[in-house]
């Protein structure tokens, strides 16, 4: 029970944006990547977040995860057009809702994360998958607090703060959403089964957040599947009164430098290991990058 929400779990949240953005013919080779378009094609943003509520959803993330002041006034924009900007995100999700509600007639509860990416988006030279920012507490803690400020004015039913690959940024993190306003899950992004993006045991990273006030969840995302079933575990066993989400990659390799994929996804697979993750004990589960609606599709037809 999270407070002022009862939510019917297990939660499907949706795939990776961008690959559905770039079926579309959207051009994402750009520092701000999907949230490029919350200005230039919000329509674009729109009918990606329908796919995924056509695929079975009950949860989708905003296009905020490359978005922030600083990324969008270095491409022009004035503070408070960026502010604006990042509000823009969530709105459009809010749309997409009400659009996908009103031409089906459903009544099934969706919901709505405001996605925040770590440090390493902001980069956007592949830090994520590192953590090597090379930056102190204090430049991580001005950058998360502005979104984390602006996203609690928002229509956002949760705050999804993704990928981090950083054992100081989520040190970072658990302070600054101590007196958060709205629920909150932390997801990691894993080198392996056992160890953050930058070496540090995922068990330290989990402890700090085990007794968390307003982080209702924790979990891992942009990680090859054969490491959820042993993060899992570690979930379960270092903070047993937090829900599991677990939004995995799959399994492909990413190559920065090429911004490009090697690798293959198939749905049925990873629909066979979703069901896996979900019998292990996963509250909220679905998928990151190169993760589309056929493979959500597989995780609806488990429940």
């Amino acid at each position: 029970m999270i407070k002022g929400k009862n939510i019917s779990f297990p939660v499907i949240l949706d795939g990776g944006l961008s690959n559905v953005l770039e079926s579309m013919g959207c051009d994402l080779d750009h520092k701000l990547w999907s949230a490029r378009l919350i200005k230039s094609n919000p329509e674009a943003i729109i009918k990606a977040h329908v796919s995924y509520l056509e695929a079975g959803a009950t949860c989708i993330t905003t296009s905020g995860y490359q978005a922030s002041v600083e990324g969008f006034t270095d491409m022009g924009a004035t503070r408070e057009q960026a502010r604006q900007l990042l509000l823009d995100a969530v709105s459009l999700a809010v749309t997409a809702r009400k659009q996908f509600l009103n031409s089906t007639g459903l009544k099934r509860s969706i919901y709505i994360a405001a996605s925040l990416g770590p440090y390493g988006a902001y980069l956007a030279n592949g830090a994520e998958y590192t953590g090597d920012y090379r930056v102190s507490a204090a430049q991580l803690i001005t950058f998360h607090k502005e979104r984390l400020d602006i996203l609690e004015t928002s229509k956002a039913d949760f705050l999804a703060f993704e990928t981090i690959p950083s054992l100081l940024e989520v040190e970072v993190l658990s302070e600054l959403l101590s007196n958060s306003a709205k629920p909150s899950w932390v997801s990691f992004s894993c080198k392996d089964g056992a160890h953050l993006n930058d070496g540090h045991k995922i068990h330290d990273a989990v402890k700090i957040l085990a007794d968390h006030s307003t982080v209702f969840a924790i979990g891992v995302n942009c990680t090859a599947p054969k490491y959820i079933n042993q993060i899992i575990e570690v979930l379960k066993n270092e903070a047993p009164d937090k829900r599991i989400v677990v939004y995995p990659n799959s399994g492909e390799v990413y190559h920065a430098k090429s911004r490009s994929w090697i690798g293959v996804a198939d749905p049925v697979l990873f629909g066979k290991m979703a069901e896996e993750w979900l019998t292990n004990g996963a509250d909220i589960i679905g998928g990151c990058c190169r993760i589309g609606p056929d493979h959500i599709l597989k995780i609806k037809d488990l429940k």
